[in-house]
């Protein structure tokens, strides 16, 4: 039987380490398998709907931006295989894709561009730290975006209109493993180390916050960034504390080589937690054979793929489609591309002044769960899954 959390359960009361969720019914509105395609309209009767995408595709972390385009390029076939109608128009639905290579400010010109390109909507950011400024741009020429990775909860502090999340925050993620630290495993010193990014950090926070009050001590506090290959120094000074475990904020590029420096330092029994950002099918290559894989435990918002109500299905047509470059967000993006049109068909415009206001009301069966939302853009009760690695696969916890 699957772990799960909700976040709802977590931010009430944070002393529960799990609990059940019913699974939602199999997707309707986003079909498991193509569908045929409707008769060809005239010309003068097709509407172009630009959807705009953004993520790293280049650089250290480019297998994560390239599995969410995939989900983004997956929901537009299979969008415009449907023959959607809006305005009395059949829609033609096209992907706008930019690389912001996880850096803020590319990040914050690449959604300037699609403001400018005038895209109907926008999947994305991958980063925190890229999303965070590039919603304020979204924000200021008024096009809505939606985010199935970026996790720092401060995304949707401001308030803007424009704004929504369809995956669990850091709130949920850094709690959920603190509980199962301290509950399940009954570990008692942690070390903790950050990236300083904004996802990184955030993470990093409220794991260290929730384990101090489940009675853990944090023993050190090590910080490094999302561009370094070579962790010697701080895990020797983490060793000479004696931790039973250690607690990563970051992406798998550097996850992969500090386990496999842990290994090379003798800390072969000690636990390695950390967030979405490491849970992912590359960390077993570039741990490169280290034992230490042994020792991950990481979370995951939303069900494992086996649990969503399409997740199986939708798999087998991912994989077979982009074989071997399935990480962790793609059915995410998948499920946000039809979110935005869903909101457009409601509102029969695809105007973002006109179908915005429909975003707030959604109520989607996706692939990932019925997405629905709170009035801050939050996605409501999110669960989430703990995952370790056997034989080294991801593998969800029983």
């Amino acid at each position: 039987m699957q772990m799960k959390w909700t976040a709802v359960a977590l931010a009430a009361t944070l002393v529960v380490a799990c609990g059940k969720k019913e699974e939602a019914a199999p997707a309707a509105t986003a079909p498991a398998a193509p569908v045929v395609a409707a008769p060809a309209a005239p010309a003068g009767d097709t509407l172009v709907v630009k959807i705009g995408h953004v993520a790293p595709v280049s650089g250290a972390q480019a297998h994560y931006g390239k599995d969410n385009e995939n989900g983004v390029r997956m929901a537009i076939e299979d969008l415009n295989k449907q023959g959607v109608m809006i305005g009395g128009k059949k829609a033609t639905f096209e992907i706008v894709a930019e690389d912001d290579a996880a850096d803020p400010k590319q990040g914050t010109a690449a959604a300037q561009k699609l403001c400018d390109s005038k895209v109907a909507g926008v999947v994305g950011h991958l980063n925190s730290g890229t999303t965070i400024p590039a919603s304020k741009v979204y924000n200021d020429c008024g096009i809505p975006h939606v985010t199935g990775a970026a996790t720092n909860p401060d995304l949707t502090k401001p308030g803007y209109k424009t704004t929504y999340r369809i995956i669990a925050n850091d709130l949920a993620l850094g709690a959920g493993l603190a509980f199962y630290a301290a509950d399940t495993l009954k570990l008692k010193k942690v070390a903790i180390i950050d990236d300083r990014s904004a996802y990184g950090q955030g993470v990093a926070d409220i794991f260290k916050k929730t384990a101090k009050e489940k009675g853990m001590i944090v023993v050190d506090e090590q910080f490094t960034t999302d561009k370094a290959t070579d962790f010697m120094a701080i895990l020797t000074a983490i060793k000479a504390k004696g931790p039973d475990a250690v607690f990563y904020g970051g992406m798998d590029p550097q996850a992969g080589p500090m386990l496999r420096q842990m290994e090379q330092l003798g800390m072969s029994k000690v636990k390695y937690f950390g967030g979405d950002g490491i849970c992912t099918s590359e960390i077993a290559k570039l741990a490169a054979g280290a034992k230490t894989l042994d020792n991950v435990i990481c979370a995951e918002g939303g069900a494992s793929l086996a649990k969503m109500p399409g997740g199986a299905e939708w798999k087998k047509r991912y994989d077979t489609k982009y074989p071997n470059q399935f990480q962790v967000y793609s059915p995410y993006t998948y499920d946000a591309t039809f979110v935005l049109v869903d909101a457009m068909k409601r509102a029969n415009s695809i105007d973002p002044k006109v179908y915005t206001p429909e975003l707030i009301k959604t109520s989607f069966k996706g692939v990932t769960t019925t997405i629905e939302f709170q009035p801050n853009g939050e996605l409501k009760n999110p669960a989430i899954t703990l995952y370790n690695y056997k034989e080294g696969k991801k593998t969800a916890l029983e």
